[in-house]
């Protein structure tokens, strides 16, 4: 089958971003969608499936891509889990959508398709292996080895924003207590300073003193919880995404310096810590790209 559009799809908490795609990553056109609240699975499904079918009015896209916030099982057709939407256990959502659009669909992780588009066309282009963290409501992650994303034996891998940084610190939805996610979500932001991250990159801006040291603070915490993933998979480079990278200017230079501090060199020869070059379109651009990946994976083992 020859697939020349496609549309992918960023499921998040708060909003539904989708773009129609052709091969070579040209995005033609992109909706946004407020995610139905509560973010029950079929509710939020439908809104998919009718923001789909008004993108593609011109019947040009031929599938659709669909990154999700949680793992999905290895054939890309469940949801297995999302800790941050309530009722995603086990949800048959590419039947589901296949079923209300007539196009074939495919899913994988949130953060996995935003390392795919940055990996494309964006930061990660330069190298085979790579970390990406998406920093926002959840902490994601996407790992690269060998110039392919890696989900482990069963789809799940990397959940870098699960690690546990604190043994006895705040409790995680996933059951985990301290994960890094709890220090560096948006969450943590509003629990331990009231405000949202861009008013606090705001007051940043402003060379305000108190939100200064509140990102060299959070900056560390991130380069601590980034310190094991790096023993573990020594990456070229760690890519930092999502809504907070925004204000990376103010907490990556003491991210690198608590990485240098805890990383022994041979651990981090020639790292790079990079922002995220797709901004909004990486996790959409992602699911448009697995898409094509599929059908050439297809067609190779046939």
């Amino acid at each position: 089958m020859i697939i020349d559009r496609v549309v992918g799809v960023d499921l998040g908490g708060t909003a539904i971003k989708m773009g129609q795609f052709c091969q070579d990553g040209t995005c033609l056109k992109t909706i946004s969608l407020a995610t139905p609240q509560p973010a029950n699975p079929k509710p939020v499904v439908e809104a998919i499936a009718q923001g789909v079918n008004q993108l593609n009015l011109d019947h040009t896209c031929s599938a659709i891509g669909l990154g999700m916030p949680g793992p999905t099982d290895k054939a890309r057709r469940i949801a297995k889990k999302s800790i941050n939407l309530p009722g995603w256990d086990d949800v048959p959502v590419a039947d589901w959508l296949e079923s209300q659009t007539g196009l074939p669909t495919i899913l994988e992780n949130d953060a996995n398709c935003a390392a795919i588009g940055e990996a494309w066309l964006g930061a990660g282009r330069k190298f085979q292996d790579f970390i990406l963290l998406t920093l926002g409501t959840g902490v994601g992650g996407g790992i690269f080895l060998d110039g392919k994303l890696f989900t482990g034996r069963y789809g799940a891998a990397g959940e870098l924003g699960l690690i546990t940084l604190n043994f006895n610190g705040h409790p995680c939805r996933s059951g985990n207590q301290g994960s890094l996610e709890q220090y560096v979500s948006i969450g943590s932001i509003q629990r331990s300073m009231g405000k949202e991250p861009a008013a606090m990159g705001k007051l940043a801006q402003a060379k305000d003193p108190v939100a200064l040291k509140f990102w060299q603070d959070y900056g560390r915490t991130l380069g601590a919880g980034l310190a094991s993933l790096i023993y573990v998979l020594t990456p070229e480079a760690v890519i930092i995404g999502g809504g907070i990278s925004a204000s990376s200017e103010f907490f990556l230079p003491s991210t690198l310096k608590e990485i240098e501090r805890r990383v022994v060199l041979p651990s981090r020869s020639s790292l790079q810590l990079l922002t995220a070059e797709l901004g909004n379109q990486a996790g959409m651009l992602g699911a448009a790209k697995l898409v094509w990946n599929e059908m050439r994976n297809e067609k190779d083992s046939t």
